[in-house]
């Protein structure tokens, strides 16, 4: 009986393990599917490796299932999360003026034309808050990140929870409050993004929820437990962490600003590379945070760097169940329908300011652009340090969310320094206040120190295109060698003293930010005087002029040029009149007459590297001028002759006078290299009493050429030019250093 028993249950048993092995072999047979999280750290420019990374990601068919980044890991993983592949992300990024993204550069077209004819001049702007001069937050507000990202992720704004992205992601941001990291998966992705790389004096933080965000990677530049909590079974991580620079290689601020965050960033490093199953560390020690121009080359090192591993990442997907499926974009709409508009903020400002100066209104469509352009013109204005807004897009059209933040500081202190051949040096120093007596103005006073005294002096209410109110004050001075053959004269060369102050009420209107109109009434003093020729024996020196003018005076202005130096494209007019309508005559020979001149330019640039740019000038005098110092002087190289006075290369500074003129050039200038210009002009012109001369108008006329360097700098343009009449035969060397004022 108990054999039996002991036989019966050995077979129960061997019947069990056999069923029981059969399950596990099953199970064995059912492949688990690998689900991989990629983590991108962050480093600027640096960043670009990324993009090569995953071309080769691609290559070897693995399927990203969740990423997690910062700063420009945030920026490149947001992409690919939100459906653009590796070339597109590559292709992409070629395009994009990194420059002008990070300086926060407002297109000229946005800024106001006051803005345009008068503030393009300074190199360095600081606050003034409490009386106290201080330091801006950062170089950039951001506003153009913030630009770009919302336009390469347009096609998922409607996506709040980044879980429900083609691929699941989130960002890291620094709580500068708290010190301690955020976790960015909700929200709008563009402005996520946007705080994740905001990094330090670079970027301005980013106001989110009621916290101030900035960049990431102060706490977590390598987020691999966040990741893993997503669900990720793999981690590949891209690390772009530097070594710590020796003492001989901190040589710079940025530099050494990056060594004080990385003892911070790299403290944990050990431990999180430790979670990584395929760790890339690409070779950028060479390159800083803002080499953005030397993207190409990061790319490739990005690249190298995984194809190191490129068996070990084909394991990877050969042990993935199904491989990544092109992901189908909505493309990017042609148009917004705006449904309704959601404004904070804006306390000082109305409504119907806000999108006056945007150019939206409820039930309009406009495209991207369009809107981009208007957040610009907002931006532009200075009331507001930051804009920040939201499309969020229904059914029946897009609600857009503004939150902008008005700008506490209404003084700036700015400094510039310049030189050329006829005001030699000046150090230029100014202060600009908005809301002194006006909501609406704006006061500026410029104070020029150096070789020639000078002052600038202007209050603006700015009404846009219903009529604004100005008034202006200036001083200028400078002396030239020129030769005199007029008012019975006839001297070879003579040193002459030119001292204006000129004083205007004037009202404008401005359409569009390209066109105004101007009239006014005008008070001008000039003084002309030699103490190289003396006429009588108890003076010092010898007048030409010394007469007050009043006159009236009007104006019509176009301006769409893209700078105000090195213009590529655009088109520029300036129409003056001036009617001298009294004076106190000094030379007791004064008749009412008037002056009309006008001045046409038009820029544009062909393979993006050569720019033809053609401009037209001329001036005639109706009635009787008997005063040779209001005639027009034609003659030198710059940007900054007030009065009759004409530049005019290949002659001395005002080597052609008479009452009327004609003059046209073409400059060919070619950008070698970025910012750097090889430049040749051909300029003619004719100098008479008479402009029509009987049809005759080419009769008489005078030539000259120059050819010349210009580097267009952060101090404004630097320029060498030689130029030659073969008229004359004479040549002249000008060499100028910075923004002309």
């Amino acid at each position: 009986m108990n054999k039996l028993l002991t036989i019966l249950f050995l077979l129960i048993f061997t019947v069990s393990f056999s069923q029981e092995n059969d399950s596990i072999k099953k199970k064995d047979t059912i492949k688990k599917d690998l689900k991989v999280g990629l983590v991108l750290s962050g480093g600027g420019a640096k960043g670009f490796a990324h993009v090569g990374v995953l071309k080769v990601l691609e290559e070897t068919g693995v399927r990203v299932d969740y990423i997690g980044g910062t700063s420009m890991g945030a920026i490149v993983g947001a992409m690919y999360a939100s459906g653009y592949n590796a070339k597109e992300i590559d292709s992409l990024i070629r395009t994009f003026d990194f420059d002008k993204i990070m300086q926060d550069q407002i297109p000229r077209k946005s800024k106001p034309f006051y803005e345009k004819q008068n503030g393009e001049k300074y190199a360095i702007t600081l606050p003034v808050e409490r009386g106290k001069v201080g330091l801006p937050k950062a170089l950039s507000k951001g506003q153009n990140v913030l630009n770009l990202t919302s336009e390469l992720l347009q096609h998922v704004d409607t996506i709040r929870d980044f879980n429900k992205l083609p691929i699941p992601f989130f960002c890291i941001a620094t709580n500068l409050e708290t010190g301690k990291q955020e976790l960015l998966n909700s929200g709008f992705l563009p402005r996520a993004v946007q705080a994740s790389g905001a990094f330090p004096t670079l970027l301005e933080p980013i106001e989110i929820d009621g916290k101030l965000l900035a960049d990431g990677g102060i706490v977590n530049n390598f987020p691999i437990d966040e990741v893993l909590e997503m669900g990720a079974d793999i981690i590949i991580g891209i690390d772009l962490k530097n070594d710590f620079d020796t003492k001989d290689e901190l040589n710079s601020a940025l530099k050494i600003l990056n060594q004080i965050i990385g003892f911070q960033m790299y403290k944990d490093y050990g431990d999180k590379i430790k979670k990584t199953d395929v760790y890339l560390h690409p070779n950028i020690d060479q390159y800083e945070v803002t080499s953005f121009d030397k993207l190409e080359e990061i790319v490739k090192v990005g690249e190298d760097a995984a194809r190191l591993k490129f068996d070990e990442l084909v394991k990877i997907a050969a042990q993935q169940i199904g491989k990544r499926e092109p992901i189908l974009r909505k493309e990017n709409p042609q148009e917004i329908k705006i449904k309704s508009i959601e404004i904070k903020g804006n306390k000082d400002y109305t409504r119907t300011y806000i999108k006056e100066k945007m150019k939206i209104a409820n039930g309009e469509a406009i495209t991207f652009s369009d809107f981009v352009e208007g957040i610009n013109n907002l931006s532009a204005t200075g009331n507001f340090t930051s804009v920040q807004y939201e499309i969020e897009e229904e059914k029946d059209g897009s609600i857009i969310r503004l939150k902008l933040k008005q700008n506490d500081i209404s003084t700036y202190v700015n400094f510039s320094v310049h030189y050329d051949n006829l005001y030699k040096t000046g150090v230029l120093g100014n202060i600009t206040s908005k809301h002194v007596l006006n909501k609406n103005d704006v006061f500026s006073l410029d104070l020029i120190l150096g070789d020639n005294l000078r002052y600038n002096l202007d209050y603006f209410i700015d009404n846009g295109s219903n009529w604004s109110f100005g008034l202006k004050s200036r001083f200028n001075t400078f002396d030239f060698d020129t030769s005199l053959h007029t008012n019975g004269f006839n001297v070879s060369q003579l040193n002459l003293k030119y001292i204006d102050f000129t004083n205007q009420l004037y009202f404008q209107t401005v359409l569009n930010r390209k066109f105004a109109l101007g009239i006014g009434a005008e008070h001008k003093r000039i003084s002309a005087s030699t103490k190289t020729l003396i006429t009588t024996t108890n003076q010092e020196k010898t007048y030409f002029d010394r007469s007050d003018y009043f006159n009236a005076i009007s104006y019509l202005k176009f301006d769409t040029y893209d700078k105000k130096y090195f213009q590529k494209e655009g088109t520029f007019v300036d129409i003056d009149f001036r009617w001298y309508l009294f004076s106190s005559d000094y030379n007791d020979n004064f008749n009412s007459f008037s002056q009309l001149k006008g001045k046409f330019g038009y820029a544009h640039t062909f393979f993006n590297k050569l720019t033809a740019h053609i401009t037209s000038e001329a001036g005639i005098t109706i009635g009787d001028n008997n005063n040779f110092i209001l005639d027009y002087h034609l003659g030198g190289y710059g940007e900054n002759y007030i009065n009759s006075f004409i530049p005019f290369q290949g002659y001395e500074f005002a080597g052609l006078s008479n009452s009327t003129f004609l003059k046209s050039a073409l400059t060919l200038r070619y950008e070698f290299i970025k910012k750097h210009y090889l430049m040749t002009t051909l300029n003619v012109a004719r100098a008479d009493s008479n402009l029509f001369n009987g049809g005759d108008i080419f009769e008489n006329t005078k030539t000259g050429y120059g050819i010349g360097y210009g580097f267009d700098s952060f101090l404004g343009p630097v320029e060498l030019n030689y130029t030659h009449s073969p008229d004359t035969k004479e040549s002249f060397w000008y060499f100028n250093l910075g923004y002309w004022f």
